[in-house]
């Protein structure tokens, strides 16, 4: 049963995962600035007040976000980046799995976190039980070259807010995983810069990108 508080949870939620206030992310989705304020939660005589269904469709439908992904704002644990079927967090040793690997099915959640068999582990550096959830990716090949070789561990965090000029790993819905420079968001695109200049940008549909994630650190 979904409470009220939940709801408002996850909008506030998703309009930080955006870097938006709520009002921000009201007059994103072509509604009244005011439609997500605190003070609109409740009526004046103390009774609930919850988004319209036509208003989260809107927010979805402006931000690219799935209902998948509007749901899992709703868990408790949401905020502190830990998703269901994540891995615990780990005094050292982390996740880690092979890019050739990472496009194949079951070894990550819905919302980009790691998840099934098959994953071997590396030593993380610096204080994975500050980041739950992170995990490794190793380079296999020359297609990110001069920035990235073949054998380069890549530390991702998923569920971390990425900006502008981050080095990301992106998955589309296809199964291609792919590690870029995020040149720009909109509310339905992205634009990606390629690592090797011998590689064309991407530009994707956010509808077609199951997940995107920060690299945070990288050894080589």
């Amino acid at each position: 049963m979904l409470s009220h508080d939940q709801i408002w949870e996850a909008l506030d939620r998703l309009a930080e995962r955006h870097e938006l206030t709520p009002s921000g992310l009201a007059r994103r989705a072509g509604l009244d600035p005011t439609s997500f304020n605190k003070s609109k939660r409740l009526s004046a005589d103390g009774r609930l007040r919850w988004p319209s269904t036509e208003s989260i469709a809107k927010v979805l439908d402006a931000t690219g976000a799935s209902m998948e992904q509007f749901m899992a704002f709703m868990r408790p644990d949401a905020g502190s980046g830990q998703q269901e079927g994540a891995f615990p967090q780990r005094g050292g040793p982390i996740p880690l799995l092979g890019f050739a690997q990472a496009g194949a099915g079951g070894f990550f959640d819905d919302g980009g976190f790691p998840a099934g068999q098959g994953w071997d582990v590396v030593e993380f550096p610096a204080a994975p039980a500050q980041k739950s959830g992170v995990y490794a990716l190793e380079v296999q090949g020359e297609s990110m070259m001069p920035l990235y070789r073949d054998g380069d561990v890549l530390i991702v965090e998923p569920g971390a807010q990425v900006r502008r000029n981050d080095r990301v790993v992106v998955r589309t819905n296809e199964g291609e995983v792919m590690a870029k420079v995020l040149l720009r968001q909109s509310p339905r695109s992205i634009e990606l810069m390629s690592l090797n200049p011998e590689h064309p940008n991407r530009i994707l549909e956010l509808s077609d990108v199951a997940w995107i994630a920060r690299i945070i650190w990288a050894s080589q």
